[in-house]
Formats: C-alpha cells, sequence, structure tokens
C-alpha cells in the first residue's frame, strides 16, 4: 500500500456535487493498492498513519499524532500512486490492484483506522470522480509504502 499524507486545516471529497467525507484539522490520506498488500500491511500502515507525530505540540514542534491532536482522518481511494512513469509519457497501472481486490482492501483499511482512531472515517467514494479539496497545513505530506518500509 502506498499513502500520501498531508497535514490539513481542511479536505474535503465531492461527488457528482454531494461532499461524501469532509473534515477539519487532521490528516487527507490518498491510498494506492497493489496485488501484493496483505492484512499485515493495512495494520502496519494504518498504525503509522494514526500514530505519526507530525502535529504540533505547545512548543510549536512537530511531537503530537493525528489521535492525540484529536483530528480526523479523509481516506481517499487513489490508484494512480501506482503509475509507473519509466518507458515514454503515457504512465502505466499495471502495478494498481484491479477493483475486485482493491475495494475490500480499501474497506478494511478503513475499519483498521477506524479501530486505530476509535472513531469513523470519513472517506470518498472507490472508483468515483472525485473532487478533492484541501488546505495543505505547513505543508507537510509524508510518502509511506508498506512493500518498502523505510
Amino acid at each position: 500500500m502506498r499513502a500520501v499524507i498531508q497535514r490539513v486545516s481542511r479536505a474535503s471529497v465531492t461527488v457528482d456535487g454531494t461532499v461524501t467525507g469532509a473534515i477539519e484539522m487532521g490528516l487527507l490520506v490518498l491510498l494506492g493498492i497493489e496485488d501484493a498488500d496483505t492484512m499485515e500491511d493495512i495494520q502496519w500502515l494504518s498504525s503509522k498513519i494514526v500514530n505519526l507525530r507530525i502535529f504540533n505540540d505547545d512548543a510549536g514542534v512537530m511531537n503530537v499524532s493525528v489521535k492525540d491532536a484529536h483530528g480526523d482522518i479523509l481516506l481517499v481511494s487513489q490508484f494512480t500512486l501506482h503509475a509507473s512513469t519509466k518507458k515514454g509519457n503515457r504512465p502505466s497501472y499495471l502495478k494498481a490492484s484491479k477493483p475486485d481486490f482493491a475495494i475490500p482492501m480499501y474497506e478494511k483499511m478503513i475499519l483498521q483506522l477506524e479501530k486505530d482512531m476509535e472513531t469513523l472515517i470519513q472517506r470518498g467514494i472507490f472508483g468515483a470522480d472525485m473532487k478533492v479539496e484541501l488546505l495543505n497545513d505547513g505543508p507537510v505530506t509524508i510518502i509511506i509504502d508498506s512493500q518498502n518500509r523505510e
């Protein structure tokens, strides 16, 4: 699983003119799923996301997690995170999982995040044409790949 995590002051997802998910302070997480992903990847990545200390403490130092800051998470599926641009100028998405595998994994990730955060997770609609709006705070943007745990 590949995640682009952005600390936001606010973020929302709109599908066909209807807001499907919105948060104030918290994390916008764009999530790409590949066939090599397992439940272990979901658990590991969810724990990383929930416990990343990227919110400011009273001294202005990034030392507080989204959970401890009482923030929210907006999760958006994004298969283009697995784009390969190695050959030519048209990206290849062969590494991105097809919906029959990706949708259940995305739903499991929602459940795991809800368990780890102890609150509901806002979300987009898998496979929909989504309009994502955000106000990146910092800016703080972090990329995590469960297949390349650095």
